[in-house]
């Protein structure tokens, strides 16, 4: 259960939450969902299983796990080393984005939003971006807590810690989905969100929806940077590893609907449009606890969750970084943990400064800021040709080789890999794996 929670805390992001409902609502609801769980079965699953067998077979983290398992004389390794940059690159604009979680919830908590109009809630959230000390503040507060918790050891510190806020966040989003349904109006919302729609499909374009759907289940798993890997290579031989690839899916998935669930009667029930983005949870919601019953109440437990569905990810994510420090370097945990709270501090100023100080400096032109950057060479490179490495180790000859995976994948309880998924892994799913990084790079340029 440990593996199963710190795994699903992983894969669970701010994405479910402000990107999964937009785009589901935007290609077609229902259509859209059936979509995004035939592409998470065909696509996410397996390069999961294959993150999990790397690291259970070879015992160490990204960084070595590639060195312990290629031939010698092969260069996977250097696999290792991309996947460390993107827990980097990954951690030095998600630190900051989980501070901002956390500085609304403050917020909400303390009244701060209340009595306030629509257009001094937006200034709020601008007010907050142009102050880097509370930015500076908030991320701090992040780093500093999740590297402490994984400076406790595994099971102490981030199996409990996860457990628990895994807990509570599933709590939570029950509640406020129960809340969101009942509320008048919110049952138009339901039918845009659940009922498929192929009139709207059709106005989108069926193949902009298709790959809509492909990208959004590949990227909800957080695959190809290791950061699955390390928990594969703590656990045991017990049970097979693509049953607990499909289990964490659908703890995954379940999280992304149920954010649905929330967002799209609320928004309904007050004739609010759900397809802002990131300004939905920061502006449009806030206005929408505002003039709730209990608004204050329901709004800090939006944060609450917004909150730890951020931080089980950079636990997760943290405990990569300080295992790649062990197994490179020889460092104690200790150790590892001194010097990575320096260094993702000073990294992640950056994006912390992209929104004031550096406000000017638009990386990828228009209004993008550093943090944009970040995002597309990790969402759009880092994620993409990690896994297709993860692949091509794992089904050609090349590489660790295709039965060495399947019998690492299938030692153990539970839902075995057949032989007949060799044709599919080792020539289809590259194709569509080259296709995702291809058209992102096409979509951003």
């Amino acid at each position: 259960m440990g593996f199963i929670l710190l795994s699903a805390g992983c894969a669970i992001g701010i994405g479910n939450v402000w990107r999964f409902p937009y785009i589901a609502g935007l290609y077609g609801g229902g259509v859209f969902v059936l979509f995004y769980l035939f592409f998470l079965i065909i696509m996410g699953v397996p390069v999961m299983t294959m993150e999990f067998a790397v690291g259970r077979a070879s015992r160490k983290s990204i960084v070595r796990s590639f060195q312990e398992l290629e031939k010698p004389g092969q260069k996977w390794h250097i696999n290792g080393y991309l996947g460390m940059a993107g827990n980097y690159l990954l951690m030095m604009f998600y630190t900051t984005v989980t501070g901002w979680m956390l500085y609304y919830f403050y917020q909400m908590m303390t009244g701060k939003f209340e009595g306030k109009s629509t257009e001094q809630v937006g200034e709020m959230f601008q007010n907050m971006l142009a102050d880097p000390v509370v930015l500076t503040v908030t991320m701090v507060i992040i780093v500093a807590a999740g590297i402490f918790i994984c400076s406790r050891g595994l099971q102490k510190g981030v199996e409990r810690i996860t457990k628990m806020m895994m807990s509570l966040l599933l709590l939570i989003i029950v509640v406020l989905a129960v809340h969101s349904c009942t509320l008048p109006g919110g049952a138009e919302g339901l039918k845009f969100y659940l009922l498929p729609d192929f009139q709207r499909m059709k106005e989108v374009g069926v193949w902009e929806t298709i790959i809509a759907a492909m990208n959004q289940a590949f990227f909800t798993l957080s695959l190809g940077i290791g950061a699955m890997g390390i928990f594969g290579s703590y656990i045991d031989k017990k049970r097979s590893l693509l049953g607990e690839s499909v289990n964490i899916a659908i703890l995954d998935t379940l999280v992304a609907l149920i954010s649905g669930l929330i967002i799209f009667p609320t928004c309904f029930a007050f004739q609010i449009s759900p397809d802002q983005g990131p300004s939905l949870i920061f502006v449009t919601l806030p206005n929408i606890f505002n003039g709730m019953a209990g608004g204050r109440i329901w709004g800090t437990l939006f944060f609450v969750f917004m909150t730890f569905a951020a931080f089980s990810t950079i636990l997760a994510v943290f405990e990569n970084i300080i295992s790649c420090g062990m197994d490179l370097f020889g460092w104690s945990r200790k150790k590892s943990c001194l010097v990575n709270v320096v260094v993702i501090i000073i990294l992640s100023l950056p994006c912390v400064f992209g929104y004031n100080l550096w406000s000017d400096f638009h990386p990828l032109g228009g209004d993008s800021a550093i943090l944009d950057l970040e995002d597309f060479l990790v969402s759009n490179l880092i994620l993409p040709i990690g896994s297709l490495c993860y692949l091509l180790f794992c089904v050609t000859r090349f590489g660790w080789g295709f039965e060495k995976y399947r019998e690492e994948a299938n030692t153990g309880e539970g839902l075995k890999l057949s032989r007949w998924i060799r044709m599919y892994v080792t020539y289809v799913l590259p194709v569509l794996l080259l296709f995702l990084i291809v058209k992102g790079l096409m979509d951003k340029f």
